[in-house]
């Protein structure tokens, strides 16, 4: 029996050095390409529904669009920083987009049904409480805007010695870094994402989301973090030792 023929892609990929550029593989143009596509899409659309809303409608729905927005542009973010300042390890898992499969995915599928389900019930219920609703909203655009720019400015910073992965074994290109943001945080990539990932309930309104994830996201990085600091010990020896009695997290009870 004749076997199926193979399509020319497929033949040069089994041909090239530049096989993981191919589509489906982990650093696949194709899948880069289509992500950021859909990203974009989706950061623009949310972008222009939420202008929307907030003109036409006294609506509190445009809370729901900022979400989409803050999550399109956080994943693009992920990426970019992690081919522009540590290219050798960029690749399509690099968006996060699957990370922590299928909780994060659930984790962000409950706060929008949350959202939508009391904005739409109660469009006028301040879940806030003594009416702090405005001050709330406010602290969580803060959170989300902060821990943003927190969390990609330390990933440019530490470029190569950065990675989504906990890493076991010392490279040549790994570093400690304690200079700009890591002389005044540790781990500040996980400083930004925990007050990132907080703030989106603030600005969502979600007592129940804002409660879950607060907890979810403190014992990841807790556990994240006294795992990561056993290795960088082993790693820097003293010089880290030093480092973290100087240096903390700035995220309650992690890495103390």
């Amino acid at each position: 029996m004749d076997s199926a023929p193979v399509s020319p892609v497929a033949q040069s990929a089994q041909m090239t050095p530049d096989k993981p550029y191919f589509p489906g593989q982990p650093k696949s143009l194709e899948g880069i390409a289509i992500r950021s596509f859909c990203l974009g899409i989706t950061l623009a659309s949310s972008v222009i529904s939420m202008v929307l809303i907030l003109v036409l409608t006294s609506s509190p729905l445009w809370r729901l669009p900022f979400f989409f927005a803050a999550l399109s542009a956080f994943h693009f973010l992920e990426f970019w920083t992690t081919a522009k300042y540590n290219t050798p390890v960029a690749t399509i898992g690099s968006f996060l987009l699957t990370a922590n499969w299928p909780a994060y995915a659930i984790a962000h599928a409950s706060a929008s049904i949350e959202c939508l389900f009391t904005k739409l019930l109660f469009p006028n219920r301040n879940w806030a409480p003594y009416y702090t609703g405005h001050l709330v909203l406010f602290l969580g655009l803060v959170l989300v805007f902060l821990g943003q720019f927190v969390r990609s400015a330390a990933m440019v910073q530490a470029g190569q010695s950065f990675n989504h992965t906990v890493q076991h074994r010392k490279k040549d290109t790994h570093t400690l870094v304690t200079t700009g943001l890591y002389a005044f945080l540790r781990h500040p990539a996980y400083f930004g994402f925990f007050y990132w990932g907080i703030g989106t309930q603030m600005v969502l309104g979600n007592p129940i989301c804002f409660v879950a994830y607060t907890i979810v996201l403190w014992k990841f990085f807790s556990s994240r973090v006294k795992h990561e600091e056993v290795l960088l010990i082993r790693f820097f020896g003293n010089d880290y030792v030093e480092y973290k009695k100087k240096v903390g997290t700035m995220v309650p009870f992690v890495g103390r």
